[in-house]
C-alpha cells in the first residue's frame, strides 16, 4: 500500500492520490494531455471524473488557456443550444443584447462536456459537426464562427448499450472517444479510501481522528456512491462523534451492496438524500454562506447553487436550512 499520498490540485480541485491504480492513471493522463485528441472519461457517480479532466487540461499545452465546463443534463435542449454555441441580441424573447457560447469561451482552451449521456439527440447532431470543425452560427446570427476547442466529455453510462437502442449516436460516440480513460470505482483503491478519508476529515475537523474500527468498515464497505459518499459519509460522521475520535458506529453508511445488486435504485435514492441532509446540514455551520460550504463539500459554488435549485432552493437563507 502507498505510504504518502499525494496531494494535488488541478484547477482549483483538490485531490488526494495513494494508490497504484490511480499513480497509473495519472501517469496515464500525463500522456493523453499531450495530444489534442477528444476524451471520454468513463466511471461511476462520483468515482472522480471531473478531476480527471481538470488534470488533462493541467497537464496539457492548453493549461493557460481557457477550461470551461458544463453539465449536460442539467439544462433543457433549447437553452443547451444557446449555452454551447451562444445567440444575438433578438434571437429569442428576452435576449436583449448578444452572448458568446461556451465553444466560444473555450477558443485555444479545453471545453469539458459533463454527463455527455444526457445530451438531447438533435443536440449530439449539431455538437458532432462542430468536433468536425464545420464553423457554426450563434442562434439568430448570421456571422459563421470557427473554434479550436479540445474537447473532453464524462458519463457513468453505458453509450455502447444506448447507441443499440438509438439514444445515442454512434458516430458522436466514436468522434467523443478517440481516447478512452476509464477511473477505477474507490472500492478497488482501499489505499484512496484511507487517504481521503483523513484529507476530508482534516477539512470538517482536524482535532477528530478514525478508531481502528471506523477504518476497518470504511475498507469494508462498498462505496457506491464513491468519493462524493466518502466525504458525506465524514462530514456525518464528525458531526456525531462525541469526543475526539470517530468511532465504527458513527459511521452512517447506506447500505452494504455495490450498485448493482438489485436495491441499487432504492440505494442511489439513500446517497441523494444523505447528500442532501449533509448539504444543509453544512450550511447551517456556515450561517449560509455558500462559498464555506462548498469549500468545506469539495464542490464548486456553481454544483452547490445548481444542487440547491433541485431542493427548491434558489436563494438560500438561515431559514431555508434550520
Amino acid at each position: 500500500m502507498a505510504t504518502d499520498p499525494m496531494i494535488q490540485s488541478f484547477l482549483g480541485l483538490e485531490t488526494v492520490i495513494a494508490s497504484p491504480a490511480m499513480n497509473q492513471l495519472l501517469q496515464h493522463l500525463h500522456r493523453v494531455a499531450q495530444t489534442d485528441a477528444c476524451v471520454l472519461i468513463w466511471g461511476e457517480s462520483g468515482s472522480g471524473k471531473e478531476v480527471v479532466a481538470r488534470a488533462i487540461h493541467h497537464f496539457s499545452v492548453r493549461s493557460g488557456q481557457p477550461w470551461v465546463d458544463v453539465n449536460c443534463g442539467a439544462l433543457p435542449e433549447h437553452l443547451m443550444e444557446s449555452e454551447l454555441f451562444g445567440y444575438e441580441k433578438g434571437a429569442f424573447s428576452g435576449a436583449d443584447s448578444g452572448k458568446p457560447g461556451l465553444f466560444e469561451m473555450a477558443d485555444a482552451g479545453t471545453l469539458f462536456l459533463d454527463e455527455i449521456g444526457e445530451l438531447d439527440p438533435k443536440m449530439q447532431v449539431k455538437l458532432l459537426r462542430v468536433l468536425d470543425r464545420v464553423p457554426y452560427y450563434r442562434l439568430g446570427g448570421k456571422k459563421k464562427i470557427s473554434v479550436n476547442v479540445r474537447v473532453l466529455a464524462a458519463t457513468n453510462q453505458d453509450l455502447a448499450a444506448m447507441i443499440r437502442t438509438g439514444r445515442f449516436r454512434g458516430d458522436l460516440y466514436h468522434r467523443l472517444s478517440q481516447v478512452k480513460v476509464s477511473v477505477p470505482p474507490l472500492r478497488q483503491r482501499p489505499e484512496d479510501i484511507l487517504a481521503l478519508a483523513e484529507f476530508f476529515l482534516g477539512q470538517q475537523n482536524p482535532g477528530l481522528e478514525l478508531s481502528p474500527g471506523a477504518l476497518d468498515r470504511m475498507l469494508q464497505h462498498s462505496w457506491p456512491g464513491n468519493v462524493r459518499e466518502l466525504r458525506n459519509v465524514l462530514i456525518s460522521s464528525s458531526i456525531a462523534a462525541l469526543g475526539n475520535r470517530i468511532e465504527a458506529t458513527d459511521l452512517v453508511l447506506e447500505g452494504t451492496h455495490g450498485p448493482s445488486e438489485p436495491d441499487g435504485e432504492r440505494q442511489t435514492d439513500n446517497l441523494e438524500e444523505l447528500e442532501r441532509e449533509t448539504i444543509l446540514r453544512v450550511l447551517r455551520q456556515t450561517g449560509s454562506h455558500q462559498e464555506k460550504a462548498a469549500s468545506i463539500l469539495g464542490i464548486s459554488t456553481r454544483t452547490l447553487s445548481r444542487k440547491l435549485k433541485s431542493y427548491g432552493l434558489g436563494r438560500v437563507n438561515e431559514s431555508c436550512v434550520s
